[in-house]
Parts: structure tokens; C-alpha cells; sequence
């Protein structure tokens, strides 16, 4: 098996290299290219197919848009559509529709729910692209990101500097790469939090005024309420008042007429 596979491999190195030579010649009138530099190129060729042919796997997407962490991987549109900051809009465009495909639900009926959420969180990250306003954002994301990575790396140099390293991992391609795809995905989970936490505080100052509007109403209801029943209440209070009042003078004249009349008889003196 391994001696089939290195066959391959050089099989198709050497079809590489003839049609290399062939466009080099064609492009420089007869001269050749280093051999070095054709299988340099041919190997980036190579990681380009199998970084392709990994896209086009249904179940390999679905697995790394609902993977651990996705939650806050996904909130990073680059990262869920797996492309480069600099592509342009047509080119993301294309992107979106073949990585849709891939995820349907209709095109796995085996894992319907999982594919639907993959679906959503792709669907989700176009959207940033689709509108005028969001694609501004992401812009603003993006022009944070490389000040952050720049000032970062110029702090990473400085450290090395002074232990005696000429370089630093980031120096390599790839994983620079990696490191302002993290710095960048940070930054969205940042903003995006923060986000959350101000509509948070606006939600609770929202309830908290409704509240306070609620409780005058309350109070001006009560307060309506009770005038209203002092108005229905008056007449009868004031009835009652002047019956209490009548009363009162009916048995002072009634205590009057009988200390008049009840005078007792005068004494007669006994004549001797």
C-alpha cells in the first residue's frame, strides 16, 4: 500500500512538472524554472486540493459547525464560512451557496437536526455579508483584528529579541494565519457579549421605567377612586350630620318642658 501511494505521488509530481515546464517555457521563450521552486509550488498545489476536498464532505461540515465551542467559533462569520477577510462579496457569495448545499437538511435526511442547525449557523453568518450595515461591521471587526495582531506580534518580537531569538512562530504563514483567526474570533465573542450586556441593561431600564409609570398610574387610580367615593359619600355624610344635629335639639326643648312643668308646690305657713 505504501509503495502504491509513493508510485502515485510521483507519478503525478512528474505530470505536474511537465506541464509546469511546458507554461514556463511558453511564458520565457524556452527557459526552464528550478526544480526546487516547481516542487514548492506543486506541494501547495496538493495542500490546496485536499483543503478543497475537505470542504465538500456533508458530515465533516456539519461535525465542525456543531463541535465544542461552536457556540461562540460560529459567532465569527469567517470562520463559519472559512474564508479569507480580503474575499470579495461575489466570492463569498459562491462560498455560502455550495457550503449550504452541503449542510441541508434535505441533503441529509440521516441527521436532519443537526444539519438543520449547521444550516442555520451558515445561514446566520451570510447574513453579516448580505447586509450593507452588518458587512460594515465586520469590516470594523476585521481592521480592529490586524491592529491588535500587529501591536501583539511587535510585543512577541520585542520579548524574543531580548532572549536572543531572531524569530517567533508567528513568523510562519500558517500560523499567523492561526493566530489573528483566534485574535479575530476573540474579538466578535467580545463585542457580541457586550453587546448582549447593554440590551441586558436596556431590558432592565426598560422594566425598571415601566415600573415607575405603572406604580403613578396606580397611585393616581386610587387616589381618583377614593375622591370619587368622598363625592358619592358626601350627601349621606351630611344628612346623617343634620339628623344628629336635629336630634339633639328635639330632647334639649323636650328636657325644657318638663322642668317647667314639674315645678313642686309652695309650702303654706302654719297659723297658730
Amino acid at each position: 500500500m505504501r509503495i502504491t501511494v509513493q508510485s502515485t505521488f510521483i507519478t503525478n509530481y512528474t505530470k505536474f512538472k511537465k506541464r509546469k515546464m511546458q507554461k514556463v517555457k511558453m511564458a520565457t521563450g524556452g527557459e526552464g524554472s528550478s526544480g526546487e521552486n516547481t516542487f514548492t509550488e506543486f506541494m501547495n498545489e496538493v495542500k490546496a486540493i485536499e483543503k478543497r476536498d475537505s470542504v465538500l464532505t456533508s458530515v465533516q461540515q456539519i461535525d465542525r459547525l456543531l463541535r465544542p465551542g461552536s457556540k461562540y467559533s460560529n459567532l465569527n462569520p469567517y470562520n463559519v464560512l472559512m474564508i479569507d477577510a480580503d474575499l470579495t462579496l461575489d466570492k463569498i457569495k459562491k462560498t455560502y451557496r455550495k457550503l449550504s448545499f452541503l449542510v441541508h437538511p434535505d441533503k441529509n435526511p440521516d441527521d436532519k437536526d443537526r444539519a438543520q442547525l449547521a444550516f442555520d449557523a451558515v445561514s446566520k453568518a451570510y447574513e453579516m455579508f448580505n447586509d450593507e450595515e452588518k458587512y460594515a461591521y465586520c469590516k470594523g471587526v476585521i481592521e480592529e483584528a490586524e491592529a491588535l495582531v500587529e501591536h501583539k506580534l511587535e510585543e512577541k518580537r520585542a520579548l524574543a529579541k531580548k532572549s536572543g531569538k531572531i524569530t517567533i512562530e508567528e513568523d510562519d504563514p500558517e500560523k499567523c494565519k492561526t493566530f489573528f483567526n483566534n485574535t479575530l474570533t476573540k474579538l466578535f465573542v467580545d463585542l457580541d457579549l457586550k453587546k448582549k450586556a447593554m440590551e441586558e441593561r436596556d431590558i432592565h431600564e426598560r422594566k425598571r421605567k415601566r415600573e415607575e409609570v405603572d406604580e403613578i398610574k396606580e397611585k393616581a387610580k386610587k387616589e381618583k377612586e377614593w375622591k370619587e367615593q368622598w363625592e358619592e359619600t358626601r350627601t349621606k355624610r351630611v344628612d346623617s350630620w343634620r339628623s344628629f344635629q336635629d336630634s339633639k335639639t328635639k330632647k334639649k326643648k323636650k328636657g325644657k318642658g318638663l322642668s317647667t312643668g314639674l315645678k313642686p308646690p309652695k309650702l303654706k305657713l302654719e297659723k297658730k
